[in-house]
Parts: structure tokens; C-alpha cells; sequence
């Protein structure tokens, strides 16, 4: 036998191996697509009236005014046929080789070959081709209502996204390269973990975006020292052990979202904004939410503020010995903060010294980004799909938050998982975003109906405990924390909110970066800046170009401005007290109940 048939003989017991491998995978892929519950339609995209109407609409164009259509048109006739013709020029000369000028960047084709190789050159310049003309034909349409036109531009660029000739293997040059060296070893490996995926949430395909078996909650991620003091229906509340010998008098209480868990704050000792406030000299409590199931179908804001805001203040007033708090609340922990701010003053309880929002939205009059997700298609789909379950899902949200950045969140990582075979990356991050929770039923439409949608709190009044509440009603000393880049809750229409609450001591931040990265800055990174300019009068715009930018994170900024209203230094307190025995160590048990296993 010779060396060659030995390698040949290697090669087959590799490929009947591989093939053993995928015979076996199929079988569970159909088990756990066979899990998979039923969506509603409209939850996967929009009413069929925005085609039609932007058929309509672009049919007009073509009537009213043909010269513009048919221009269009033409020119993207002529690129086809001259990118065809530049490829053919290349091939009647024997060289196998790209035309000169390779077209566009785009960092999807970083690969060279997508430069270099006729096959895949051609292929990408004839994508970006036919993804200019859509968008051309979209901005053509003038006869269309202008939310319906934003809508049509975000889902065709959704379905532009989703054809990219890297999302198909055969048109992928990395995964092809990565399927020959490894022998179709990545192919089988990217199976795997498709089918784990989908085991993992009931046949949803939700693409993992971090490994999760490299974190534990509460011992490498969610580890500051504290303890659970109260625990109700709602929220456990944790209080963190003092790392200084004396604290300010007044404690700070912080809601985070419950759409995610309130570790985001406390991911690793170094970006931990818990263990920054505590070493600062202050006495903090957190709320951990409730990961809710089916039996919270009837909750609603009323229980959240009830139940979670007023009854946190009042434990940690309790426990502390002291009248007031300082609040923070963040994203929708914050427009629910100010709705509790209002019907605290309605009825005349002063218990809140000052409030800190973190990325909070409070006027919904632009949508924004969230637009073609806030008509009464989609939310008619999420009352379906409320009432079939008796929730908001949790994969639901994740996915909506996912497609506003879907060459991020998933078509990228999901090359990489399902074509090359890799294994997510460990980052606590990533891992932080897949860690989601569900939303109660009448909490979800009595948000996205009566606040997102009809803008109540902000125009109008917002009923709710008996009390019809008002933007104008948030009036202690505040500041508000906004980014720059915030694609969930844009900084503009924070700034809005906040230029319509009451009282005179309002501070406006704009932080540097995003939704997440914004917030969670720490001085010692000196990563991100912030701006700052004290006039509120001005429209958004003018206050951006009148602000000062400063270096680095606004965490001091922001503790400079809470010393001010949290009274003289005492000694530091230790978790709980006679009444308020302490029920387990941070990071409790709220935050361990992951969505999949409530969904079951």
C-alpha cells in the first residue's frame, strides 16, 4: 500500500465520519424545528397594503412623471450590461482576472477575492448594482405617506441585507476557503451549531452571539458584594456592600430595563458602574426584575410602578432610615421612572430628591428607527401573539432590537456560526444581549399602544392608578443621560422629553457612542466623551452645535452633581437591618431565570 492510498483511505474515513455527523444533525434539526410555535405573520413583516400602496405610489411616479422613472431605469440597464460586458472583455483575453476598478468597499467583502476573483467580483459589484437601483426606486416614490415610505425604506433594505451574496455559501469566499482547508469539517461544525441553536430555543432561530458556556452569573460576571434585603412578586432588591468607611447620607435606588437583566451594570470589576457608585461613597440599591411567565399575563405598568418603583423607594428608605432617595432609571426603567415621578407629585410624596435617566425616552412624537416597528400591523401581531401566550416573548423583542442591525446581530454572526463553523466569541457583552426577558402581556401593549404610539404621557395625559399623569409633573432635579448614536432611544427625542418636564434644574448630557457603550464608560478607559450645554431652550440641533465637548466618560460629571443632593458623610451602612434580613448574596435569584425556560 502506497503513502497515496493511505491518505486516500484517511480521507474517506473523514468523509464517512462527516457524513455519519450530518446524517445525525438532520435528524435533530427536523426534532427541533418540529418545536417551533406558531407566529403570527405580521410579527415576520409588514401588512401586504405597504407593497401595494408603494406600488401604487411608484406607478403614479411613473405616469406624472416618466422622464425621471425611465432615467433611472436606464442607468441601471447601462451598469448591468457594461459590468457584463467588462467581465466578458476579461474572459475573451485568456486572463482570469477582475476588470481594474474592483467597485465600492464594503467591509462585508474584505476578503481580496471579492476584488481579485472574476466570479466573485462580478457577483458583488452586480449586488451592489441591483442595491442602488432598490434604494433609487424607493426615493422615487413621492405620492407616499411619509411613515409608510419609512417603513418601505427599512424593509428593503431589510430584504437588500438578506440577499447579500455573502449570506449563500456558494457565494461566500471565506466560507468556500475555510470548507477546503478544513475538508468539510467547518460545514459540519457550522451544522451543529445551527442545530444547537435551535434546540436551545424551542425551533426559533435565534443566532448565538457569545459562548455561554465561558460566563456563570455571579461568579465572572454580576459579582460585586451585595445582598438581597427584599424580595416581592416583581423585583428582588440587592443592596451592595459598602467599599468605603463612610457613605453620603441619602441612598441611591436604580431601576435597570426589565427587557434585559440589570447586570449590564456590573459585567466585569473594571466597567462595572455598580462597583464605580459604591467605591464613590455612596449606599446603592439595585432592582432585579422578575423574569416573567404566563401567570404575569395581567401585569401592567400599574404593577411595576406599584410593586417595583414605589415599593423600592419606600424599602430602601426604610432600611436606610432616611426620607429621600436619589432615583436613576435606564431606557424604559426610566420613562417609567418619570411616569412614577408624576404620580408621586399628584399625590404629594416628596420621597425622591433628585432623578438620574439613563437613555430614557419620554416623548414618542419621532419614533425614529423604531418606526416600522410601532404601526398597527406589527403591534396587531404582538396582541396575537399576547394573546395566545399571555406574553411578549422574549426571542420576539430580541429579534426587533436584532434587525435594526442585522449585519451585526445577525447575518454576521450567523456566517460565522452556521457557513464557517466557529464558535461564538466570549463576550460578556454579547452574552449580556442574549440573556433577555419576557414582558408581561398588558404591560407590553399598554406600552407600545398608549405610550410609544399615542404619545400620552407626553400629549395629553397618561391615565393610570386613577391619576391622569403628565410630563409636566417631573419636576426634582434631574439629569439626563443621552448618546450620540443611540439607534433604541435617539438622543434628540430624549432631549425633547426632557425639555418638557418641569422644574428649573434640568441637566442635559449627550455621551459619546451608543445605547449601551454610551453608558457604560468608565473614567479609567478614556474612551468616550460627552458634551454638555446648559441652554434648554435651544432645538436639538442648535444645542449639539453649541455644545462643549469634554474628554472622557461623564461618570464624574454626573457623581459631582449627585454629591451636591446627597447630604453629609456617615458610616457606611452593611446590607439590611432587623427588619430586612438579608435572603441571599448578590447577584439573587431572579436574574438566573433565563426566557427559554420560561417560555416552555
Amino acid at each position: 500500500m502506497t503513502t497515496d492510498d493511505i491518505v486516500s483511505s484517511q480521507e474517506l474515513e473523514r468523509l464517512n465520519a462527516n457524513l455519519a455527523k450530518v446524517e445525525d444533525l438532520t435528524q435533530r434539526l427536523l426534532t427541533a424545528m418540529g418545536h417551533k410555535k406558531p407566529l403570527s405573520s405580521s410579527l415576520s413583516g409588514p401588512s401586504q397594503d405597504l407593497y401595494a400602496n408603494a406600488l401604487g405610489a411608484y406607478w403614479q411616479e411613473w405616469v406624472q412623471n416618466p422622464a425621471k422613472i425611465l432615467e433611472h431605469q436606464i442607468a441601471f440597464w447601462g451598469k448591468s450590461v457594461t459590468h457584463f460586458v467588462e467581465a466578458q472583455q476579461a474572459l475573451t483575453k485568456g486572463k482570469l482576472v477582475a476588470p481594474q476598478d474592483p467597485g465600492p468597499k464594503d467591509r462585508r467583502f474584505a476578503n481580496p477575492l471579492w476584488d481579485t476573483h472574476p466570479y466573485f467580483n462580478f457577483i458583488k459589484q452586480q449586488y451592489l448594482i441591483n442595491a442602488t437601483a432598490i434604494q433609487q426606486a424607493v426615493d422615487d416614490i413621492d405620492d407616499l405617506d411619509p411613515i409608510e415610505k419609512k417603513r418601505l425604506r427599512y424593509f428593503s433594505r431589510q430584504i437588500v441585507d438578506m440577499m447579500a451574496p455573502t449570506n449563500f455559501l456558494s457565494t461566500n469566499p471565506d466560507a468556500l476557503q475555510k470548507a477546503v482547508e478544513t475538508e468539510g469539517a467547518s460545514l459540519v461544525k457550522g451544522l451543529e451549531n445551527l442545530v444547537a441553536d435551535l434546540e436551545a430555543n424551542n425551533g426559533e432561530l435565534i443566532v448565538r452571539l457569545a459562548d455561554e458556556g465561558a460566563f456563570r452569573i455571579g461568579e465572572n460576571i454580576a459579582t460585586a458584594k451585595g445582598s438581597v434585603v427584599y424580595r416581592n412578586r416583581m423585583m428582588e432588591l440587592i443592596q451592595y456592600s459598602p467599599s468605603t468607611e463612610k457613605v453620603r447620607e441619602t441612598p441611591i435606588v436604580l431601576f435597570p430595563p426589565w427587557i434585559n437583566k440589570y447586570y449590564i451594570l456590573d459585567l466585569k470589576a473594571e466597567n462595572s458602574l455598580i462597583r464605580w457608585i459604591v467605591d464613590q461613597g455612596y449606599t446603592l440599591f439595585v432592582v432585579s426584575w422578575v423574569n416573567p411567565d404566563a401567570s404575569f399575563a395581567d401585569v401592567g405598568l400599574e404593577e411595576y410602578i406599584e410593586d417595583g418603583y414605589l415599593t423600592a423607594i419606600n424599602e430602601v428608605k426604610a432600611i436606610t432610615k432616611q426620607d429621600k432617595v436619589n432615583a436613576v432609571g435606564y431606557c424604559i426603567a426610566g420613562t417609567t421612572l418619570s411616569l412614577t415621578l408624576s404620580l408621586m407629585k399628584q399625590r404629594g410624596d416628596k420621597s425622591v430628591k433628585s432623578a438620574t435617566f439613563f437613555t430614557a425616552l419620554t416623548d414618542f412624537s419621532d419614533q425614529g428607527e423604531f418606526t416600522p416597528f410601532l404601526q398597527n400591523d406589527f403591534i396587531d401581531g404582538i396582541e396575537a401573539e399576547i394573546g395566545d401566550s399571555g406574553l411578549l416573548r422574549s426571542f420576539i423583542m430580541a429579534r426587533t432590537f436584532s434587525f435594526l442591525r442585522s449585519n451585526d446581530l445577525i447575518y454576521g454572526p450567523a456566517i460565522k456560526s452556521y457557513m464557517m463553523g466557529e464558535t461564538p466569541p466570549a463576550f460578556d457583552l454579547l452574552y449580556w444581549n442574549g440573556d433577555g426577558a419576557n414582558l408581561p402581556g398588558k404591560m407590553a401593549i399598554d406600552y407600545l399602544r398608549r405610550l410609544c404610539q399615542d404619545n400620552r404621557f407626553s400629549d395629553g395625559g397618561f391615565e393610570i392608578l386613577g391619576h391622569t399623569l403628565n410630563l409636566s409633573d417631573v419636576d426634582v432635579p434631574l439629569m439626563s443621560i443621552a448618546c450620540e448614536t443611540d439607534h433604541i432611544a435617539a438622543w434628540k427625542d430624549c432631549y425633547r422629553g426632557v425639555q418638557k418636564m418641569g422644574g428649573r434644574s434640568k441637566t442635559f448630557v449627550m455621551a459619546e457612542s451608543g445605547h449601551i457603550a454610551g453608558i457604560v464608560n468608565p473614567p479609567k478607559k478614556k474612551k468616550y466623551g460627552h458634551y454638555l450645554n446648559s441652554d434648554l431652550s435651544l432645538d436639538p440641533e442648535a444645542w449639539q452645535a453649541r455644545a462643549e465637548h469634554h474628554q472622557g466618560s461623564w461618570w464624574p460629571i454626573w457623581e459631582a452633581w449627585l454629591a451636591k443632593r446627597s447630604g453629609r458623610w456617615i458610616v457606611a451602612r452593611e446590607p439590611g437591618d432587623s427588619d430586612h434580613p438579608v435572603l441571599c448574596e448578590a447577584p439573587g435569584t431572579y436574574v438566573m431565570v433565563k426566557a427559554a425556560a420560561s417560555n416552555q
